[in-house]
């Protein structure tokens, strides 16, 4: 009898570890999500602000490209530096603005059903994105030093003392731009401090971080 008893007592003891164990399980996995929950929204919340910006640049963009458009189609090619040099500009900012389009649905896509895995894979996606299209944009800088050239000041000292020179310093920043604003320079202080100018990557690297820290304490929860 007394060892009965005890098999009892052992199993309604057992019994309840199990059950303690699961309880504590769901509660793990309930605060767990809730907190990927909140991380989520907060991180929506930061991409969000940045669809309206997106998207007065890219009405902004239409316009001047339009406006851009027009001197081309009014110069044509009466000066051929003005009118390269501004179709050019004008290609770039069309490029632009077919990005910042693409960046609005990206940003769109991202919804609280997803796997925080997967909401970091597209944070990665857009910001590798962002960097680049500034890196690209970069590159019509030496353009705004050549709009205004003549074919008539080729023989003068002022084309090779101001004019050209000055190119040449914006073709060389266009081109260290270009090199350096990458992914794997973002530690460089100068290049983040350039980067966080502007709300836009600002904000990005906010919510990028915000999942950082909800997969960061999954890990340390399980262990």
């Amino acid at each position: 009898m007394e060892e009965a008893t005890i098999k009892k007592i052992w199993e309604d003891s057992t019994r309840q570890l199990e059950r303690a164990r699961v309880l504590n399980l769901q509660s793990w996995a309930l605060n767990l999500r809730s907190f990927e929950m909140m991380q989520l929204q907060k991180a929506k919340s930061r991409l969000h602000a940045l669809v309206p910006l997106k998207l007065f640049a890219v009405v902004a963009g239409i316009v001047w490209v339009l406006f851009l458009g027009l001197l081309v189609y009014g110069n044509r090619m009466a000066n051929p530096f003005f009118t390269i040099s501004v179709a050019i500009i004008a290609l770039f900012n069309l490029l632009a603005i077919v990005v910042y389009l693409r960046h609005v649905v990206w940003i769109r896509q991202i919804s609280y059903s997803e796997s925080v895995v997967a909401t970091q894979e597209k944070l990665s996606r857009l910001q590798v994105s962002t960097i680049n299209t500034v890196r690209i944009l970069m590159l019509q800088m030496p353009f705004y030093a050549t709009w205004f050239w003549h074919i008539s000041w080729i023989g003068t000292a002022r084309f090779w003392l101001i004019s050209f020179p000055a190119a040449l310093c914006c073709a060389w920043l266009s081109y260290w731009f270009f090199k350096n604003l990458t992914l794997r320079n973002m530690d460089n202080k100068w290049v983040r401090r350039f980067m966080l100018l502007g709300p836009e990557y600002r904000n990005l690297l906010q919510a990028k971080a915000m999942m950082e820290e909800t997969i960061s304490f999954r890990e340390n929860t399980v262990e």
